[in-house]
């Protein structure tokens, strides 16, 4: 979908379909933005008369063969909310689609402006971008996408507006790429393929992007034992992909953020097999690692002023005669030892690793993501991320970017009593703690033991909302969400 901005207004007067906002005001109908032509032509309209404009109500006005207007409630204006504004836009675009007509025209200037740091611009391209992504590559019959422009009107001249879009596209772009590689079969995205499609796109799209991916002799040199237990079992080689993004304006006093993801990209639990049922759908078992590329890719293209590190953990999970056997006990490349006592909880062993590696490189803080724990989902559903960290400010300035990009993220505890918990008896350390007891938190303190020198650390358990988000009409009811990708973006851009 292109998205252009426009003041033209007879543009606006030929378009064959409009959105007009319609808002409420001691509960009647107020029309803003409008001519007072098109006002009294909408008002005379005999199924506008019953139109009440609550939030969410639509209606279909056809003033003539070639034009028509397709009117959104939005409700009562002082209670509208960037996210309700998100979602709503998002259903009229799946509405719109239905209708089959190729370019649609927002008039901006019926849209109030909400209370969010986010402009109103940016949370529809938003709604319309991430709405207008399918997964249909694998088709013979393509899913057919209606809407081919969207174009936005505004009387109002702004520089800025078309600035807004164009980063918003980039976003947007970014999570519909780690969407597609989610959604891809493991058995066309194993770890040797996933590292050259990211190593391509970066050629291809990023600037000022240095690559180096470690294969499996360089894993043995870095002494990452624990990621490479997880691979034993593998068919292909593991991969470590380390992208370092420099700002064109830096210096010493630069910030540096790293980023570290999950990728494991289909995991069968290994000896420590899952149940058949519980298999299925393990191909989004990559996501973390996705999500963090996406924040990103995006940040880069959007030209962040930080310095960004970006370490991808790449490998499956698999079974042979090779595989990691529960009761092993491995060295991780910090030097401690790690008592495996099941292998289905592989993802904190690549992650573990792969953090310390990230520590060597001194950022000013480590941010990882990874669809770690099924205790998340208990604790939370899968409508909430869960965030744990060892240090209070940015936690804080996390659940604030969250909150301004209406992403739904609770911080849980990492106490005392969780770190003894995953001490091993025969080992320094195990990698599950007792069974059924606050599994998201025990498998970040583990990972916790792997930060060093005090560098601040954040840790994103997206096993929830890393698919299949039926309540958010801007995401897919099945398949990759790009949720928490946002949220990234945004502590990297400020």
């Amino acid at each position: 979908m292109k998205i252009t901005l426009t003041h033209n207004k007879n543009q606006l007067l030929s378009a064959p379909l409009t959105v007009i906002a319609v808002t409420q005001k001691n509960k009647k109908i107020q029309f803003k933005g409008l001519s007072s032509d098109v006002t009294k032509q909408l008002q005379d309209y005999q199924h506008v008369q019953n139109f009440k404009g609550s939030l969410g109500d639509e209606l279909l006005v056809s003033v003539s063969p070639k034009q028509s207007y397709y009117l959104l409630g939005l409700g009562d204006e002082k209670k509208l909310t960037s996210e309700k504004l998100r979602r709503f836009f998002a259903k009229s675009i799946q509405q719109v689609e239905k209708i089959n007509e190729k370019k649609l025209l927002v008039n901006l200037d019926t849209i109030p402006n909400v209370t969010s740091s986010i402009s109103k611009t940016e949370i529809l391209s938003e709604a319309a971008l991430m709405t207008d992504y399918k997964f249909d590559r694998h088709k013979n019959k393509k899913i057919k996408k209606s809407i081919t422009e969207l174009i936005f009107f505004t009387a109002k001249s702004s520089k800025k507006e078309q600035e807004v879009i164009i980063q918003a596209n980039r976003t947007c772009e970014s999570i519909n790429f780690a969407r597609d590689l989610i959604n891809e079969a493991p058995n066309i995205l194993h770890s040797e393929r996933y590292a050259k499609i990211i190593e391509k796109d970066v050629k291809d799209n990023l600037k000022r992007v240095k690559t180096k991916i470690l294969n499996k002799a360089d894993l043995k040199k870095e002494k990452m034992n624990l990621f490479l237990s997880v691979n034993n079992g593998s068919a292909y080689e593991p991969r470590l992909v380390h992208l370092t993004y420099t700002p064109s304006k830096s210096n010493q006093k630069t910030k540096h953020y790293a980023l570290v993801g999950k990728g494991i990209t289909f995991d069968t639990g290994g000896y420590s097999l899952k149940p058949s049922g519980s298999m299925m759908g393990m191909k989004f078992d990559m996501g973390g690692s996705a999500t963090v590329y996406a924040a990103f890719r995006a940040a880069v293209l959007n030209q962040s002023p930080h310095k960004l590190t970006c370490l991808l953990a790449i490998t499956d999970n698999a079974v042979n005669s090779k595989a990691t056997t529960p009761d092993s006990i491995v060295v991780a490349r910090n030097g401690m030892s790690v008592e495996i006592l099941n292998t289905d909880a592989e993802g904190r062993l690549i992650l573990a690793d792969t953090l310390d590696y990230a520590c060597d490189l001194k950022p000013d803080a480590i941010l990882d993501a990874a669809t770690l724990t099924g205790a998340c989902l208990v604790a939370l559903g899968s409508e909430v991320g869960a965030l744990l960290s060892n240090n209070h400010k940015l936690s804080l300035q996390l659940l604030k970017c969250a909150k301004e990009r209406d992403e739904y993220l609770w911080e849980l505890p990492i106490i005392e009593e969780f770190r003894i918990d995953m001490k091993s008896k025969v080992a320094d350390l195990k990698n599950i703690g007792t069974p059924m007891r606050a599994g998201t938190a025990t498998a970040a303190a583990f990972l916790e033991y792997f930060i060093k020198d005090d560098i601040p650390w954040a840790h994103f358990d997206i096993a929830g909302v890393g698919d299949s988000q039926k309540h958010l009409p801007y995401c897919p009811s099945q398949g990759a969400s790009g949720l928490m990708v946002r949220t990234l973006y945004q502590y990297l851009m400020n």
